[in-house]
């Protein structure tokens, strides 16, 4: 086997660290998603204030949430904190919804990372399909442009939200025939 270099050997850690930094951030963000969809599929968690909790572990204490560009500024705004997001949360599980939500479920794509040291911004494009219990529907996509950093306890966790309208597309009733009311997925078996 060849010799391998001090720089090469350098050289090779900072790759592996970039790698295990985006697998990290790419599982940060597909949890936050995880942690959104209606049904939950997290199992144990039947608590909204569990859902929130376990989504506001995702962020820092200084993170911000926002909706941008024509659609979502005025339906999202600019939150600042870690108790700002929290609240946001608050207001969207904690109401009784007429209609009520039965479905909503978050597809991530054209996923970008960019790794930086301990800081980095992720691109995404993603789709989710809301159903409610008055027989209306519709199709969501919207791009996400997200920050992450590294905290001093060695755990990436996100610093900024940013999501932009692409489209919201009313589906006809009836579109979907067959979805799940709970979610089982995580059971203990």
């Amino acid at each position: 086997m060849p010799e391998v270099s001090n720089a090469e050997w350098q050289a090779m850690m900072a790759r592996i660290e970039t790698l295990e930094a985006e697998a990290e951030i790419r599982r940060l963000q597909a949890r936050y998603m995880f942690l959104c969809d209606t049904p939950l599929p997290e199992f144990g968690i039947k608590e909204d204030v569990k859902r929130i909790d376990a989504i506001m572990a995702l962020y820092s204490e200084e993170a911000v949430w926002e909706g941008v560009g024509d659609y979502y500024d005025n339906q999202f705004g600019r939150l600042e904190g870690a108790a700002a997001i929290r609240r946001h949360f608050e207001n969207f599980w904690g109401q009784k919804r007429d209609p009520e939500l039965l479905l909503n479920v978050h597809y991530l794509t054209s996923e970008q990372i960019h790794v930086s040291g301990d800081s980095a911004e992720g691109q995404w494009v993603h789709c989710q399909p809301w159903i409610f219990s008055d027989g209306s529907s519709l199709l969501r996509s919207s791009r996400l442009n997200n920050a992450f950093r590294r905290e001093p306890d060695g755990c990436w966790r996100i610093t900024r939200t940013r999501t932009e309208n692409v489209f919201v597309a009313p589906l006809k009733e009836g579109w979907a025939s067959d979805f799940a009311k709970t979610s089982v997925l995580m059971r203990e078996a």
